[in-house]
């Protein structure tokens, strides 16, 4: 039966429109989207659907519904919104899922919250390692809170907290993994900034705050409880003029004080306060004190570095131990003081800008400097002990005047070497020194030991270069020989390229200890106390004056020979 004679009758076109929109439908479809679709059958297993564009009605399984809450909201002609898995299965049936759509939608608002910085609505739902896991109120989407973001204190029991709808913050998201971090400290800190922003702003620089109340202190200040809103540090160089060591020495657990505002932070939310600007400034004082002038000073404080002391209550400054001796190198302020005790000190400087005083102690006594020059100077013989030394020096302590002196081990003596005379003294032994130097501005004085001692260089005073010596060899080593010039005690090593012209005569083994023998001297200098020998020079001395002797024309007279060259010039005539 023919039911379509032509193409062009109008039942003919409304077939056509149909099935092009039916075509178009379907092209708008595929898997992995979001879909609409309305519910046409519900019974006590399936939910069926019917979706625009598919030819066979999708089922839902109650069950799936039931795990998103949506058993009893849904009706027949209501819509709900499903993910297409499968268009086509081996069946021929449509495979939808209402809970993938649930949870893609979800992800979408977290990523949209995400983005804005706004809080999710979550509540947990169980513990896992490191932390608990978070269900999405409206999607049921699941994240994870690490144990630190789960509060703002450490909870040991959080079981009030399970199943319960609260506000989450998103700090993490990875939009490829589908994963979400979120943080509850973040949504209590946020909270209790804004409180704590209310309560700064009651504050403003130069309030007194009334009864507050010591709630602890440490080593660097003291805590106030304001009003049971505020906790205020009061820091311990705010407390007093005067200088306090630790505030358990003002302070006592639930004291009241009255506190002076004097910097408010709306960022950090900080108030600071003080104690002593309630009070008149000290230094204002200043202006009753002189320079140069000795005052009795209270000990408060004592420090590795020296001292600090009161002019007067909370007019303090710090005596350092370089003012405490003039003998001391690093004197001990624990040693000579204790907290308490009342010194003379000269104020020696006072800086209004920087609120400083300088202070010195040794001011106040004798300068055993000035002694020193009077009754020591330089080329003084004093007594003096030693009171240490190292590799090349010894300090020595000058006895009468309690001053410590240097002395070098190459002024122990004009013969030996130094480094081997300075081990023959130790800490203790006394001994007779010169003094050779005094920087009184340095503080610093030189002696020496041999100057006490006669000059073996005297000898030389009157030799010059090319005269003849007689010495006594008193070792060898193939370096050369060590001699002692005869009538002297001066030490001299004559090298081993000045023993002989003839190289194989240069050895130094040829001497022996006690052998007397002769050198010129090669070298004199009485500024610089330096003098070299050599045998060598005295051989070439030698060799030259007997050629000159023998080069004298009147010379050859005396030879065998001269008379047969007289008889042959004779001839030759």
């Amino acid at each position: 039966m023919e039911i379509y004679k032509t193409l062009d009758s109008d039942a003919s076109k409304e077939f056509q429109k149909l099935l092009n929109q039916q075509l178009s439908s379907s092209k708008n479809l595929s898997e992995g989207k979001i879909v609409v679709g309305k519910v046409t059958k519900i019974t006590s297993k399936y939910l069926f659907l019917f979706i625009p564009g598919l030819k066979s009605e999708p089922v839902l399984d109650v069950n799936e519904l039931k795990q998103i809450g949506l058993e009893n909201k849904i009706k027949v002609d209501e819509e709900i919104e499903v993910f297409v898995e499968n268009i086509e299965d081996k069946n021929g049936e449509v495979q939808v899922s209402a809970n993938k759509a649930l949870k893609i939608k979800g992800w979408e608002k977290i990523v949209k919250a995400y983005d804005n910085n706004e809080p999710i609505m979550g509540k947990i739902v169980s513990k896992v390692k490191g932390g608990v896991i978070v269900e999405h109120t409206d999607t049921g989407s699941l994240m994870f809170c690490p144990g630190s973001q789960i509060s703002d204190k450490p909870l040991k029991d959080i079981s009030h907290l399970m199943r319960e709808p609260q506000k989450f913050a998103l700090i993490k998201l990875d939009k490829i993994r589908g994963n979400a971090c979120v943080s509850r400290k973040q949504i209590i800190n946020s909270h209790k900034k804004e409180d704590k922003e209310k309560i700064i702003a009651k504050y403003k620089v130069g309030d007194k705050i009334k009864n507050a109340i010591v709630k602890s202190y440490s080593s660097f200040g003291v805590f106030f409880d304001v009003n049971s809103e505020l906790d205020v540090l009061v820091h311990l160089q705010e407390i007093s003029y005067s200088r306090v060591n630790h505030p358990d020495e003002i302070f006592n657990i639930g004291d009241k004080h009255e506190l002076l505002v004097i910097s408010v932070d709306n960022e950090k939310l900080q108030v600071g306060c003080s104690i002593k600007q309630l009070s008149p400034d000290p230094f204002e004082h200043i202006s009753n004190y002189d320079l140069n002038k000795t005052y009795d000073v209270k000990v408060v404080k004592i420090m590795d570095f020296g001292a600090f002391c009161e002019l007067e209550p909370g007019l303090s400054s710090l005596l350092h131990s370089s003012e405490l001796s003039w003998t001391k190198k690093n004197p001990s302020a624990k040693k000579m003081f204790k907290i308490g005790d009342v010194i003379k000190c000269v104020i020696t400087d006072i800086d209004k800008e920087k609120r400083r005083i300088s202070l010195s102690h040794k001011l106040t006594l004798p300068n055993p400097y000035d002694e020193l020059e009077n009754k020591y100077p330089v080329g003084s013989k004093v007594s003096v002990t030693i009171s240490s030394k190292n590799e090349y020096a010894i300090y020595v302590k000058m006895n009468e005047l309690d001053i410590d002196a240097f002395l070098h081990c190459n002024d122990l003596s004009y013969t030996e070497n130094g480094e081997s005379e300075l081990s023959k003294y130790k800490k203790g032994d006394k001994l007779d020194v010169q003094v050779v130097e005094i920087e009184k501005s340095k503080q610093k004085i030189r002696v020496s030991k041999k100057l006490l001692d006669n000059d073996p260089f005297e000898f030389f005073k009157d030799k010059k270069v090319n005269d003849t010596l007689t010495v006594q060899v008193i070792s060898s080593d193939p370096k050369g020989l060590l001699v002692k010039p005869e009538g002297s005690e001066l030490k001299i090593t004559i090298k081993k390229s000045q023993i002989a012209i003839n190289s194989a005569d240069a050895r130094p083994s040829r001497f022996v200890g006690g052998e007397r023998i002769d050198a010129a001297i090669s070298e004199i200098n009485t500024e610089k106390r330096k003098v070299a020998l050599s045998i060598r020079l005295l051989e070439e001395l030698k060799n030259k004056e007997a050629l000159d002797k023998y080069s004298d024309p009147l010379s050859g007279k005396n030879l065998p020979f001269s008379s047969l060259s007289d008889k042959i010039e004779k001839k030759k005539e």
